[in-house]
């Protein structure tokens, strides 16, 4: 299920990832207005573009609380309330982080869907232990948690790294966002 997302994701080429994007957002959207939903979204490695392609969909005021661009740990912190510690011992690029960043969010902002994103987008900053593309995305409602890490790897024609994880990470938010809710 979540395995087949995003093994599918990751075959897209670059150039047709912002079309997935745009689709994805507008069924978000849509479907969140019809059943009277609401979602709030803390992201660090993608820098605000979850929230940005959710907002550019006509009508998004009516389903979208807020979006964080928490990037530093010291923000983590302070606007999203996780301990220092916590951050500390688990790593900042980790699932525990990605999943408190969205249960934040979502206590926060009242809303029923909270989406939170951390991770190593590149081209630098990776390790052998956490190599460019560990990126985790936690979507949570009252209910339901999924929390996943989308490892993705370079593919040897990519020139642009960077770009291409964080829009599948995007992706990757929209589509899970549909799925905890269905």
């Amino acid at each position: 299920m979540i395995s087949d997302k995003l093994r599918r994701i990751s075959e897209l080429e670059s150039r047709d990832i912002p079309t997935y994007i745009d689709k994805a957002a507008r069924n978000v959207v849509q479907y969140y207005i019809a059943n009277k939903l609401h979602v709030a979204t803390a992201e660090s490695c993608t820098g605000g573009m979850l929230a940005e392609s959710i907002t550019s969909v006509s009508g998004a005021s009516e389903m979208f609380e807020c979006g964080l661009v928490t990037y530093s740990e010291r923000i983590k912190s302070e606007l999203l309330g996780i301990p220092q510690d916590f951050i500390t011992e688990h790593g900042v690029v980790s699932h525990e982080v990605a999943l408190a960043m969205a249960k934040s969010v979502l206590e926060k902002s009242g809303a029923d869907v909270g989406i939170g994103i951390t991770g190593i987008a590149g081209p630098t900053g990776g390790t052998k232990e956490q190599p460019v593309g560990t990126i985790y995305v936690s979507v949570v409602t009252k209910q339901r948690e999924i929390t996943e890490n989308l490892a993705l790897t370079e593919p040897e024609s990519e020139v642009d790294v960077r770009l291409r994880n964080r829009l599948m990470a995007v992706l990757y938010s929209l589509e899970v966002a549909l799925e905890i809710v269905k």
